[in-house]
């Protein structure tokens, strides 16, 4: 069997703590605790979303987030990573989430995954690039 994980244990279970970190933030729509998920140079990419595509810096990415948040109410974001590989302060990550809302009245769930790029910065990891595509 092959595995997608590899490098450090505690490297991987930081890692592991930031997804959790971001999910629990969009859950809570706690835009601090999210943007801090993110390195201040990040790129977050959802070529799936017509006129999107790549955001570009923290500050943009956090805007864009909170304008995508309030049209989604009741939300609760779920995420599991599906492999997890670390070579010194980089790393790469391919997560898998489930959001649950509510639009017009009616229960709405979107599948999705991530491609990410996480870099370690003063010990602690962030996402500098995260790509989303839909899966359902």
């Amino acid at each position: 069997m092959t595995t997608g994980f590899s490098g450090p244990i505690e490297d991987r279970m930081a890692l592991r703590d930031l997804l959790d970190t971001y999910a629990d933030a969009v859950t809570r729509r706690d835009a601090a605790d999210w943007a801090a998920c993110w390195s201040e140079d990040a790129q977050w990419s959802l070529p799936d979303f017509a006129g999107v595509d790549t955001v570009v810096g923290r500050n943009a990415i956090v805007e864009l987030w909170n304008a995508a948040m309030a049209q989604v109410p009741g939300l609760v974001f779920q995420a599991w990573p599906g492999a997890i590989r670390v070579d010194g302060d980089r790393a790469t990550m391919r997560s898998y989430t489930r959001e649950t809302f509510q639009r017009d009245g009616a229960p709405v769930t979107m599948l999705g995954t991530y491609e990410d790029i996480c870099g370690r910065h003063d010990r602690i990891w962030q996402f500098q690039r995260r790509e989303f595509r839909s899966i359902g």
